[in-house]
């Protein structure tokens, strides 16, 4: 090695703090005041024509149902296939079942621009229109593409801002991890979650904004208004905890979900969709004959702001609003949450770590005894006194409709039955979690959201 070698630092010391002090601006040095935010937002619904309508699969444009397998395909190729999903495993609480499931292998982009004004870090946030969001246009990264939209399979316009995250050089790379979507309805579906920072100007377009970390948790204490892809970004921004220390070490905290994988026998295969036991197909719809979990349905779209202005789609429908909160409390004065490792069949590796509960409640109606979610009871009846942050979160819009989940943390202070949580699950710190999240396929999207809401200020412990 030639002694001119220069050596970098493996950790910019002065980062977490920027992010910090992004987290305390809300309304001063901010670009735009959060009271503003409102009658910009209504501003950008009101300059484009917005309309999605339920219809029959045979109206599809493009798509069509595979005559050997019964698979739902488009005629490209891309975008992605509804296909069946079989999945036994002995060891949890449902040996085998079958379901349909979204098979999309293209890895996405999900990435914020992030640029200091006036000292503060800010963050290019856009409000898009997806089709299956129930109020239609949220508050989402900067750029939200899979491969196929920004590769341009669609023949539409370029994805805004594509640059500053494929092309090396364009700005300072703060945070790139792959991670999960939902394991429940994707077949090991990866996005890229970048956060990159730029010092040059750039230019605004109409449907963007500026906005302080401190910001977006104020506007994510509010009911449908930051999408899932800008939330599960939020979460992987290198955010640092002031912690004196916790239950379990980290190297113990990761054994523990190494133990957890290896504990799991599971087999999954994918089917053709015309297999799948206890599902059927309709003219308009495919669901469970019992009428639970969900439905996969079809859509025609117009959007005045997208890069392509019209089309039709499949989407899951879920049967009912979810239920998705972390249980806390502190540990000689350290807050902690119980995680819990939740095998779903669509993950790449297993398990990953979930929200104590994460599930929606009419599906288990009538469960009883062991076949109930642990934890759903005593968050269901939570006092709100002991519930810090509570909001109606949306889930992916561009494949979900009107899936929404009741976000919240419920503080167990003094349950001293908790104190040796069950088996699968275990109290790790904010801290703990933050660090793991900067490594793929640790957290799920749903743990994600909530930590989304630590990182920005929008719940403190």
């Amino acid at each position: 090695m030639s002694p001119t070698t220069a050596l970098r630092p493996r950790e910019d010391a002065g980062l977490h703090e920027r992010f910090a002090r992004s987290v305390r601006a809300r309304d001063a040095g901010a670009q735009m005041s959060t009271a503003d935010f409102a009658d910009w937002l209504r501003r950008r619904r009101q300059a484009h024509r917005f309309q999605v309508d339920r219809i029959p699969f045979a109206q599809l444009d493009g798509w069509s149902f595979q005559h050997a397998t019964g698979n739902l395909a488009h005629r490209s190729g891309k975008f992605f296939t509804v296909e069946g999903l079989s999945v036994t495993t002995p060891t949890g609480p449902t040996p085998h079942w079958q379901q349909p499931i979204i098979n999309q292998a293209e890895v996405g982009i999900l990435g914020i621009l992030v640029r200091e004004f006036d000292g503060v870090l800010h963050c290019l946030m856009q409000a898009k229109m997806e089709p299956g969001n129930r109020n239609l246009l949220q508050m989402s990264p900067t750029v939200q593409a899979t491969r196929s939209n920004y590769t341009k399979v669609h023949r539409g316009a370029d994805v805004k801002y594509i640059d500053y995250f494929v092309r090396p050089g364009r700005g300072q790379v703060l945070a790139d991890v792959l991670q999960s979507e939902h394991g429940s309805w994707f077949f090991r579906k990866s996005n890229r979650n970048m956060i990159v920072e730029v010092e040059e100007d750039v230019p605004l377009d109409e449907d963007f904004c500026w906005l302080t970390l401190g910001q977006i948790g104020e506007l994510l204490r509010r009911d449908n208004l930051v999408n899932m892809d800008a939330r599960t970004v939020l979460a992987c921004a290198p955010t640092r905890y002031a912690e004196a220390g916790s239950l379990r070490s980290d190297i113990q905290v990761r054994s523990w979900i190494t133990a957890e994988r290896s504990a799991h026998e599971v087999r999954i295969e994918r089917i053709p969709l015309a297999n799948v036991a206890d599902w059927v197909r309709g003219d308009t719809v495919i669901e469970h004959v019992k009428g639970r979990y969900f439905k996969v349905v079809a859509v025609s779209v117009e959007a005045g702001n997208r890069e392509v202005r019209g089309w039709s789609q499949p989407l899951f429908e879920p049967c009912g609003l979810g239920v998705t909160a972390f249980v806390t409390r502190r540990f000689a004065g350290v807050p902690h949450l119980l995680v819990q490792a939740k095998l779903e069949g669509g993950f790449l590796d297993t398990i990953e770590l979930a929200p104590t509960v994460q599930c929606t409640p009419g599906n288990h109606a009538d469960d009883t005894g062991r076949d109930r979610p642990p934890f759903l009871d005593l968050v269901l009846s939570a006092d709100p006194s002991r519930i810090p942050y509570e909001a109606v979160h949306s889930e992916e819009g561009g494949r979900f409709l009107n899936a929404e989940s009741r976000y919240l943390f419920v503080e167990a202070e003094g349950t001293d039955d908790l104190d040796v949580p069950p088996p699968g699950y275990a109290w790790v710190t904010p801290g703990q979690l933050a660090s793991l999240v900067q490594h793929g396929h640790y957290v799920n999207v749903q743990a994600r959201t909530l930590l989304a809401a630590l990182n920005t200020g929008a719940v403190t412990l």
